[in-house]
């Protein structure tokens, strides 16, 4: 008998990750949820003070308090190390293209000559890109990898917080939504 129950271990713990995975894919289907939309303490605070030195050698400004006043913008959290900023500069590229919105970007723990050439060599979608060497001032916005986009208002508040790599999916639905919200708005 003992060793039925044994035997039964395997089969119960099979059954148990998958009921898991399950309840997942069925809370994705049913009820639209995203593991990458992560609720975020500083969804309608205003966002953090910064203050970040512009990236050397690329001939934009740093990333400042004043950057984000009066205008809807994404900040973004990229590094050049990182896979899925390669990913999303594209959908970045695309978004930058929207006069309405300001794409601000912070360098996170980079190497500013790596991220310099990255943005030479795909093209550069923010207004302004601040320095983070240290990954302090993300640590304040609540960033704990990258990439990771914040959509703000014209009043300084968080809107919405997307971990991972934006794609034409989140522009249309997610921080897409958001976005265009707040344009019609005008918050």
């Amino acid at each position: 008998m003992r060793r039925y129950m044994l035997a039964a271990v395997p089969l119960l713990v099979f059954a148990t990750i998958a009921g898991a995975a399950g309840r997942i894919l069925y809370r994705e289907a049913a009820e639209g949820y995203s593991p990458s939309t992560l609720p975020s303490a500083l969804i309608g605070q205003a966002h953090p003070a910064i203050d970040l030195p512009p990236l050397a050698g690329l001939h934009s400004p740093g990333f400042r308090n004043g950057s984000l006043s009066g205008q809807v913008a994404i900040v973004n959290v990229f590094a050049s190390w990182c896979i899925p900023c390669r990913q999303e500069h594209a959908a970045l590229m695309r978004l930058s293209k929207d006069r309405r919105i300001k794409l601000m970007g912070i360098n996170y723990k980079d190497d500013s000559s790596n991220a310099l050439v990255f943005l030479r060599d795909n093209g550069n979608p923010y207004a302004a890109v601040g320095v983070d060497p240290t990954g302090r001032e993300a640590i304040d916005w609540g960033v704990y990898g990258v990439p990771e986009t914040f959509a703000i208002g014209r009043d300084g508040r968080i809107l919405f917080k997307h971990v991972g790599p934006l794609d034409d999916k989140a522009l249309s639905a997610g921080i897409g939504l958001v976005l265009e919200k707040a344009l019609a708005a005008g918050g």
